[in-house]
């Protein structure tokens, strides 16, 4: 990773030295479906739109979104602790769900390559917030008792309740290919890193975006 943010932050540092000059009027928008991938399986779905600095191909990006499960391990090793003890307190059958949903919103710079053909590569790096929700549930006999849990002397930590905003960074890379006209489908892979307390959350993002360029 280390590589790819030096990578990255070179090809835009020169990008910007070479190309001075603005070119107004550049911008996009496109809304993106993505497979999550990491800790747990899961969606993202969100938007990103931006707009050309210089004629070179640097560009402003905005991206906001829904991740709809980064789950940890560690998040799963405390629910299930909290599962066991529920099952040496009482005969019925237990079981528990994790969830770690994020919203978030970035902000940075994306660099497109200049290469011959309609399809253009490129790199991005930017960095923005991240809301973070701890969501474990627990049911007894089938029963959700999550909310009642203190009749089991049970009260649930931050690791698996309640939520956080925490720091975002993000890397990533793809290719736009101009289908049609105006419509641009973005084939891409997004990188993010959640600086949270405890451990860092990696939230890997790989799909398809579709937009529009005007």
């Amino acid at each position: 990773m280390r590589s790819f943010v030096i990578l990255t932050v070179g090809m835009l540092t020169v990008s910007g030295v070479a190309h001075a000059q603005s070119a107004a009027g550049k911008g996009y928008v496109e809304g993106v479906a993505q497979s999550a991938f990491g800790n747990a399986t899961s969606q993202s779905y969100g938007a990103e739109g931006g707009f050309a600095l210089t004629p070179g191909g640097l560009w402003i990006f905005v991206e906001g979104g829904l991740t709809r499960n980064v789950a940890t391990a560690a998040m799963g090793t405390a629910a299930q602790q909290i599962a066991a003890f529920l099952a040496e307190a009482q005969p019925a059958a237990v079981a528990f769900q994790v969830k770690e949903p994020v919203t978030f919103a970035v902000a940075g710079l994306k660099y497109e390559m200049n290469v011959n053909g309609k399809a253009q590569p490129y790199l991005m790096v930017g960095g923005g917030m991240a809301r973070v929700k701890q969501d474990a549930t627990f049911s007894v006999g089938g029963t959700d008792v999550t909310g009642n849990l203190q009749q089991y002397f049970v009260v649930l930590g931050t690791d698996l309740s309640g939520t956080s905003t925490k720091p975002m960074l993000t890397l990533g890379a793809g290719v736009a290919w101009p289908a049609w006209k105006r419509l641009v489908l973005d084939l891409q892979y997004r990188y993010g890193r959640i600086f949270a307390d405890d451990q860092g959350i990696n939230v890997n993002r790989a799909g398809l975006g579709v937009g529009v360029r005007f």
